[in-house]
């Protein structure tokens, strides 16, 4: 394959993984703002709280999409270590994601259901950029390309067009 075929294989590759964490993603961020919402207006948790409990609800949900739906194929073999990484990383973004809803909230006192719904949104978005970055890079590591062996047809071809070689005399030792 030519150079610039393997670099189109590859930005193909990356756009697939891009719309697979996109829906995964999408579908995190509908959870995490239903959960938001739900938590906000049925209990008296103080808002960064009940963005806390809605971003670990998301943050489980978000495992079990990444794992079995946008990184299927990558490997499989260190589980423990990989949900290890997962929640390392999802921690971050979840201290970025709450860190930009308190900041608004408690630094600039927006504090209206508009506004928290805002920030908590641009701190999902802030955040998401790491978790990707993080996420593909460190918790669900591509498995290494391997290229294929030879066909047997191409091999036995090659030995057919190849000169029959001859044994020269070995010289007796003296």
């Amino acid at each position: 394959m030519s150079e610039r075929g393997a670099l189109r294989v590859r930005l193909d590759q990356l756009v697939r993984e891009i719309a697979k964490f996109g829906l995964v993603g999408g579908l995190g961020l509908l959870v995490n703002m239903a959960v938001f919402n739900l938590v906000r207006h049925t209990t008296e948790l103080p808002v960064v709280r009940a963005s806390l409990v809605a971003t670990v609800v998301a943050i489980v949900f978000n495992y079990v999409g990444f794992r079995y739906f946008t990184y299927r194929d990558r490997d499989k073999s260190g589980r423990t270590k990989e949900l290890t990484l997962f929640l390392l990383f999802s921690l971050v973004g979840l201290v970025i994601e709450n860190g930009v809803l308190y900041a608004a909230t408690y630094g600039f006192g927006w504090d209206t259901p508009l506004q928290n719904n805002f920030f908590k949104f641009a701190g999902i978005g802030v955040a998401t950029l790491f978790r990707f970055w993080s996420y593909r890079t460190w918790v669900f590591r591509a498995l290494p390309v391997h290229q294929p062996a030879p066909a047997a047809e191409s091999f036995l071809e090659q030995r057919r067009h190849e000169p029959e070689r001859t044994a020269e005399p070995v010289a007796p030792r003296r």
